[in-house]
């Protein structure tokens, strides 16, 4: 299994950003994790597309990942494609119109997904399935970090890699929220491939030892 450690910032040094996500970077993640929240769609206020630009400018090279926590989705698409997003997802509430969101995605560059929430229902992947390269299941409400993971999580992600597999489609399975350590087996195991974690890495005092234990972890899946 092609395992990916997707770093969330909104739990680094904002400080520091550019030594923190190169330090991340250095110690096993594959990508770079973006939440950004508009105090709108949820009740927090985060980060925009000049702060990806920044980290591009800075020199990061990593795929990154923006995790679009935003209502309407489509006036910030752009911007986060030219300031040099990889995977751009999007929550369906804050869509009028998913497949054109999907379809404005895809034509900026970047690899689209979809996200749901704990209690938000699978329903879009019946008409959208093959317009996603990502998949992001929230184990968390959305709108804050350190939040522990939710374990009903576990079987809708079970849910979501059956419809994958059926699919024969190349789609990456996210999870965001709580993972950690002494977790991630367990929410591998239940079908995710890709792991969203912030306070998980950025909240320990060695980043390389960190990743290499969950690492070894899912060496056993």
């Amino acid at each position: 299994m092609d395992f990916k450690i997707s770093a969330s910032i909104l739990s680094a040094d904002f400080a520091r950003l550019g030594a923190d996500v190169d330090e991340v970077l250095s110690a096993g993640a594959d990508f770079v994790h973006f939440d950004v929240m508009d105090n709108h769609y949820v009740p927090n206020l985060t980060i925009g597309p000049l702060v990806c630009k920044a980290l591009r400018d800075y020199g990061v090279t990593a795929p990154i990942d923006v995790h679009l926590m935003v209502q309407p989705v489509d006036r910030i698409v752009p911007d986060f494609a030219a300031a040099g997003a990889t995977y751009i997802t999007f929550h369906p509430e804050g869509s009028g119109h998913v497949d054109r969101t999907l379809g404005l995605i895809r034509d900026h560059g970047c690899r689209p997904g979809l996200v749901f929430n704990p209690a938000t229902p699978l329903t879009h992947l019946e008409y959208v399935l093959d317009k996603v390269d990502m998949i992001l299941l929230m184990s968390v409400n959305p709108g804050f970090g350190g939040q522990a993971f939710i374990p009903s999580c576990l079987r809708k992600l079970a849910e979501v890699k059956r419809i994958i597999q059926a699919s024969g489609r190349d789609i990456r399975l996210e999870v965001d929220g709580g993972v950690k350590a002494d977790n991630i087996g367990e929410i591998a195991s239940a079908g995710a491939d890709t792991f969203v974690i912030g306070s998980g890495i950025f909240g320990t005092p060695d980043y390389a030892e960190t990743i290499a234990e969950m690492r070894r972890t899912l060496g056993t899946v």
